[in-house]
């Protein structure tokens, strides 16, 4: 774990070295905010909802931007190489690096608590959905972050990275709204395959192994397919 530590450590930190964490975070506060409270004043009720439910569009377009250069900045520079001169592995290096994208996600996250404490000054809210929608929102962007920083060890260009892991996480999350296409004996599969699926699942404050489990295997196969490019690489 030491290693995976050092790398988490190092690039959590660059995050903040450059304006694009900033940006990042202000683009999607100002668009959840703004959803958010547009519509909650039209349906005057206490509840978060509809922040959840926008949500997934938010983190399929935010997460891959935040993943993009994790890998790509690196192999573009030849910075990668300086880092396998460390005592880390290939696994330490995914890791580290998935660590620091859901740990940066999280953080991205915490301002918008401020969203259930207004509202509470204005009516009954119902913690436990809301409670729900942060642990789904974790997993959501866990789940995202993998399939970003796999697209990130794709390629050296940071914004066909972006590309590539964007159009990924909208399709996981829009997969499930075109249901009505398919013949009714492929439903069920492809709606299991849909992320909003899960996460509004979860958002509701039932959590169901069967969710968990989708968004931990969306990790696992996204980091190791990861694992696979970057060990070839090496």
């Amino acid at each position: 774990m030491r290693g995976v530590r050092q790398v988490f450590k190092r690039d959590f930190k660059v995050y903040f070295l450059s304006p694009i964490a900033y940006i990042v975070i202000s683009i999607f506060l100002i668009l959840s905010g703004w959803f958010f409270f547009s519509t909650f004043f039209l349906f005057n009720q206490a509840e978060m909802r509809s922040f959840f439910s926008l949500l997934p569009i938010l983190f399929a377009f935010i997460v891959p931007a935040v993943t993009m250069r994790l890998f790509s900045e690196e192999l573009n520079t030849g910075s990668y190489e300086l880092l396998l001169t460390l005592p880390v592995s290939v696994r330490d290096v995914v890791i580290g690096k998935f660590a620091a994208a859901v740990a940066f996600v999280g953080l991205m996250l915490v301002p918008t608590l401020s969203y259930g404490i207004c509202i509470s000054f204005y009516g009954d809210l119902d913690w436990g959905p809301v409670v729900g929608g942060y642990v789904g929102a974790v997993l959501l962007g866990a789940a995202f972050a993998s399939v970003g920083l796999f697209a990130s060890s794709l390629t050296r260009n940071q914004i066909i990275a972006f590309i590539i892991g964007m159009s990924v996480c909208f399709v996981l999350t829009l997969i499930d709204k075109m249901l009505f296409f398919l013949p009714e004996s492929a439903v069920g599969v492809f709606q299991f395959l849909g992320a909003d699926f899960h996460f509004q699942n979860i958002s509701r404050g039932i959590l169901d192994s069967r969710d968990i489990v989708y968004f931990l295997s969306v990790c696992f196969v996204a980091l190791y397919g990861t694992y696979l490019v970057i060990q070839e690489k090496k």
